[in-house]
């Protein structure tokens, strides 16, 4: 079994786990996340692979990070993730990539990224539900961070802070491979 297979069947079962855990029917998640029924249950088949946006949005509808929609297993306290077990979830052919390091739970879903965005390639997110804040360190080139429509410049060495409910982009406008760890926080209601 790939490790795309791997992931698949891990997103089937965690997604069946989670909206029944929050009671949700097949349509009330839907709604919430804004994708289709069909959608939904392809995932729950492990009949599809859904785009990073689509999980997102499910993952935030449910309330749950990308890593506990990934795989809910309940471990140790202390959880090690080895440089081999990262989830790379964006690519591009021109090199660039986002890859999920580590997330949690407490006190809310937490998420901690690594990416590197290529001369040229951007990447866009639909808004987050309110209270979700992202936090980013450029550790080279600089990051044209867009946020509701604004372009903010982000050097190498310097680091940003957003509240995440609005449309937001990550460009590399440089001639240098930008790389950037990003944090994820999501503070939702229950």
């Amino acid at each position: 079994m790939t490790d795309l297979d791997q992931l698949t069947q891990s997103l089937a079962r965690n997604l069946k786990h989670w909206r029944a855990e929050r009671g949700f029917t097949l349509d009330a998640l839907a709604a919430r996340a804004g994708v289709s029924r069909g959608m939904i249950i392809q995932i729950e088949q492990a009949r599809t692979n859904p785009s990073v946006g689509t999980t997102v949005k499910i993952a935030d509808a449910l309330g749950v990070s990308i890593t506990t929609l990934l795989d809910y297993e309940q471990g140790p306290q202390v959880r090690i993730v080895g440089p081999g077990e990262a989830v790379r979830l964006w690519s591009t052919e021109a090199g660039s990539f986002t890859k999920l390091l580590v997330g949690g739970e407490a006190p809310g879903p937490f998420e901690l990224w690594d990416w590197r965005l290529m001369p040229g390639d951007g990447s866009t997110s639909d808004p987050h539900p309110p209270g979700t804040v992202e936090l980013l360190h450029v550790r080279a080139g600089t990051l044209t961070l867009v946020v509701d429509g604004v372009d903010h410049t982000v050097p190498a060495g310097a680091s940003a802070t957003f509240e995440a409910k609005v449309a937001h982009g990550y460009r590399n406008d440089g001639t240098e491979p930008v790389e950037m760890t990003m944090s994820v926080i999501i503070q939702l209601a229950r």
